[in-house]
C-alpha cells in the first residue's frame, strides 16, 4: 500500500479543527475518519481498518498519552504520530518512549498540515521498510531450512552409499583365500568407514559445514578397536579430545590420518598375541591451530627405516596431511612410536 492511499484516524477534542485536518489531509491524498475523544478513538480502532493514528494531547477525561497506552494495549495497533499545542519536550520525550513513532507541534496554517502529512508519510514507510524486513527475513529463514534439508539428505545419501560400497568390499573379502589380498580390502573397508563417519555425523547432528571431531574421533576409535582388537590379540584404545569444529573436508582429512597410524600401531606396534595400547589424542594449541598425536609403547620405528607392509597407509598420511597444510612429526625418543600433527583450523 502507498502511503498517499493511506487510511488516517485524526483523534481531537477540537471540532473545527478535526475539519480543517480532514479537509487539508484529503487534498494531500489521505483519507481521513473522525474521532473526538480518546475513547472514541480507541473503539474505532479496535475495529481495524487504520493504517495510522494521530492524536492530540490536551484533551480532557482522557488526554494523548492515556489513549496512547490504551492504543499499544490493542492487537496490531498502527503507528501513532502525536500532536501536541505545546512545544514542551517533555511531552513529546513521553509520548516517544510510550510508542509513537513521531511527533509534530500544533501551527497556523499550512505549515502544520505539511508538517503533519509528511510525519504521516514516514511513519508509514517505517512499518512498510520494517513488514518488508520480516517478510525477507522469514523468506530467508525457509529457505535455509530448506538448504540445510536438502544438503542433510544429500550427506545421508552419501553416507548410504559409502556404506553400500564398504559393505560389498567386505564380503568380496570374506570369499577371498589369499590373506594379504583379504587384509588390503579389509583395510579398504577400514578406510571408506572413516570417510562415511563424517557423513554420518553431519547427518544426525542439523550442522551440515561443521564436523564435531571429539565425537566423530569417539566413534571412530570404537570400529577401529573392534576391527583391530582379537580375543588373541587385544587392542585398547584411548581418546582424549576436546570439543575442536573442523569443516567437512578437513575432518575427513583428519580421519583418514587417524585411522591409518592408529591401524599401523595396532598391526606392527606389539607382537601378534599381545596386548597392546594406542593413546589419541587431539587438543587446541591456540586459537589458530590444533594438534593431533597417536602413539603406542610398542617396538618402534623400525632400524632400518624400511616401511612395513605397501606403503599405501604412509603415502595417505602425507597426502592428508598435505591437504590439512599440516607438520607432522615422529618421537625418535620414544620406546613406541609417537606421531604428533599440527595444522590450522
Amino acid at each position: 500500500m502507498s502511503a498517499p492511499s493511506a487510511h488516517i484516524l485524526y483523534i481531537d477534542d477540537d471540532e473545527g479543527l478535526r475539519r480543517l485536518v480532514q479537509r487539508a489531509l484529503t487534498r494531500r491524498g489521505f483519507t481521513v475518519s473522525l474521532a473526538a475523544s480518546g475513547g472514541e478513538g480507541v473503539e474505532m480502532v479496535r475495529g481495524g481498518g487504520y493504517d495510522l493514528v494521530a492524536i492530540d494531547h490536551y484533551m480532557p477525561g482522557q488526554d494523548g498519552l492515556t489513549t496512547l497506552n490504551l492504543l499499544h494495549a490493542l492487537p496490531n495497533c498502527p503507528p501513532v504520530v502525536y500532536v501536541t499545542g505545546s512545544d514542551e519536550t517533555r511531552i513529546a520525550v513521553a509520548a516517544l518512549k510510550a510508542g509513537a513513532a513521531d511527533y509534530v507541534v500544533k501551527a497556523v496554517g499550512d505549515d502544520f498540515f505539511d508538517l503533519l502529512a509528511s510525519s504521516f508519510h514516514q511513519a508509514l514507510e517505517k512499518v512498510r521498510l520494517r513488514s518488508a524486513k520480516e517478510v525477507a527475513e522469514e523468506e530467508l529463514r525457509a529457505s535455509n531450512a530448506r538448504l540445510e534439508a536438502l544438503l542433510g539428505e544429500v550427506n545421508h545419501r552419501v553416507s548410504n552409499s559409502l556404506q553400500l560400497v564398504s559393505a560389498f568390499v567386505h564380503m568380496q573379502a570374506s570369499v577371498l583365500s589369499d590373506t594379504v589380498a583379504k587384509g588390503a580390502l579389509l583395510e579398504t573397508q577400514q578406510r571408506i568407514q572413516a570417510i562415511a563417519q563424517v557423513h554420518r555425523r553431519l547427518y544426525s547432528s542439523g550442522d551440515v559445514e561443521f564436523v564435531s571431531m571429539d565425537d566423530y574421533l569417539r566413534a571412530l576409535i570404537v570400529e577401529l578397536e573392534q576391527t583391530w582388537s582379537t580375543p588373541m590379540s587385544p587392542r585398547r584404545m584411548l581418546l582424549i579430545a576436546e570439543p575442536i569444529k573442523l569443516k567437512t573436508d578437513r575432518a575427513v582429512s583428519l580421519g583418514v590420518i587417524v585411522n591409518e597410524l592408529v591401524s599401523n600401531a595396532c598391526k606392527y606396534a606389539y607382537a601378534p598375541e599381545t596386548e597392546g595400547e594406542v593413546r589419541i589424542s587431539l587438543s587446541r594449541v591456540s586459537d589458530t591451530r590444533f594438534s593431533l598425536s597417536v602413539e603406542d609403547d610398542g617396538v618402534g620405528m623400525p632400524a632400518d627405516g624400511v616401511i612395513r607392509g605397501t606403503g599405501l597407509g604412509t603415502k595417505l598420511v602425507r597426502a592428508m596431511a598435505s591437504s590439512l597444510q599440516a607438520d607432522i612429526a615422529f618421537d625418535p625418543a620414544r620406546k613406541g612410536v609417537r606421531a604428533t600433527l599440527s595444522a590450522p583450523y
